[in-house]
């Protein structure tokens, strides 16, 4: 029987490798699985060999703070994929963690065919990382056309198979006409992080307050996960602001969200699923002091934002770290709604640039075909 281990460093790298295993398990049933994953894939019946929260580190200080816990996971990560003997080890995302283990992996059993999803950023920074990468990676799955030049150059195996993201077309209706009041909806996505709440919250609520001095015609819709919620709910609780309101539901949340004339979105990649719905929108963030300047010096980019990345020039307006107030939010938001025009050049130009991001079928079924043909 053949074997895969599934290795993950984080819940959105969970759920995106359980959409690609799933598809693998239909169409050959007789593989076994083991893993470093979460909640998607133990839905798929596979076993996972310690909590994959144990290996969660986001920010640059928090990677920095739990060096040495990270190196000893790494090293027992390491051990229990040798005890399994996999054909094939697929990892997912999280590099600085999936990439290590794959490189030592392959050091001490090269016959391990080694399979990466979600290439690094190497276009951002670091390109110098894909000479290593060749040296233990036999394929890496790209999420962007544009990314091939850098691996092709080093001859390192690689495909295109779209974002996960465009998959999905959910036809599913969601009756919300009387929670909503038929008022003008704007989205607004703090993050889910706590990090990101504390930093955005503040801000977002003044920047609801000068909306409504301005035009209180407007409803604001947070959207929260069941686990940040309360956290939303306590910075709104203290201010006194009628036309708030917080979801949690993902299925409201969406119908929410196609419903919505306008939308004020964190960076990352919420900002993509925004573009998807054809939802006009302005990007911000603020993080501490620290990570600001590490990530500046670090990152060789001009925008944070992919569809912006993709287009080189700002698509979709950034408000990053001090033009991440209140006033400034203020401003893009209500010069964007009193000028139509802008918005739908805003909607072309986004609806372009995601067509050069879907995949021939689905991101999940592309890398499922890569997959199986290692194993056959």
């Amino acid at each position: 029987m053949k074997k895969i281990f599934v290795l993950t460093g984080e819940p959105s790298g969970d759920k995106l490798a359980s959409e690609v295993i799933s598809q693998v398990k239909i169409r050959k049933d007789d593989i076994e699985f083991l893993s470093v994953g979460g909640s998607n894939l133990e839905k798929l019946g596979i076993k996972t060999i310690y909590d994959q929260k144990e290996i969660t580190y986001i920010a640059f200080t928090d990677i920095i703070l739990n060096f040495f816990k990270i190196k000893s996971k790494i090293k027992e990560t390491v051990s229990e994929i040798l005890k399994f003997k996999p054909d094939i080890l697929f990892s997912v995302d999280s590099p600085d963690f999936t990439l290590r283990v794959a490189k030592l992996v392959k050091e001490k059993n090269s016959k391990i065919k080694t399979i990466h999803f979600i290439a690094p950023k190497v276009w951002a920074w670091r390109e110098g990382r894909v000479k290593k990468m060749k040296k233990f990676l036999d394929h890496i799955l790209l999420l962007f056309k544009f990314e091939k030049v850098y691996f092709d150059k080093e001859r390192l195996t690689n495909t295109f198979v779209g974002h996960p993201l465009l998959d999905t077309n959910s036809n599913e209706k969601v009756e919300i006409d009387q929670f909503l009041e038929k008022k003008n909806i704007i989205s607004v996505f703090p993050g889910s992080r706590d990090s990101e709440i504390s930093h955005h919250m503040p801000i977002l609520i003044n920047f609801v307050k000068k909306m409504n001095i301005k035009d209180p015609n407007y409803y604001f819709i947070f959207h929260a996960t069941d686990k940040n919620k309360e956290l939303l709910s306590d910075y709104i609780s203290k201010e006194q602001v009628k036309n708030i309101e917080i979801i949690n539901d993902e299925k409201i949340k969406t119908t929410v969200l196609k419903k919505s004339i306008f939308a004020v979105v964190k960076s990352g990649t919420i900002s993509l699923e925004v573009c998807k719905m054809n939802i006009p929108s302005i990007i911000i963030y603020k993080m501490n002091f620290i990570n600001f300047y590490l990530a500046k010096f670090l990152l060789n980019i001009k925008y944070v934002n992919m569809i912006n990345i993709i287009n080189n020039r700002e698509v979709i307006p950034e408000l990053i770290q001090s033009e991440c107030n209140a006033d400034e939010i203020f401003k893009s938001v209500y010069y964007f709604l009193k000028k139509p025009d802008l918005i739908v050049k805003q909607k072309e130009e986004m609806k372009k640039t995601l067509e050069t991001l879907t995949s021939p079928s689905s991101s999940s079924e592309e890398a499922s075909n890569i997959i199986l043909s290692y194993i056959s």
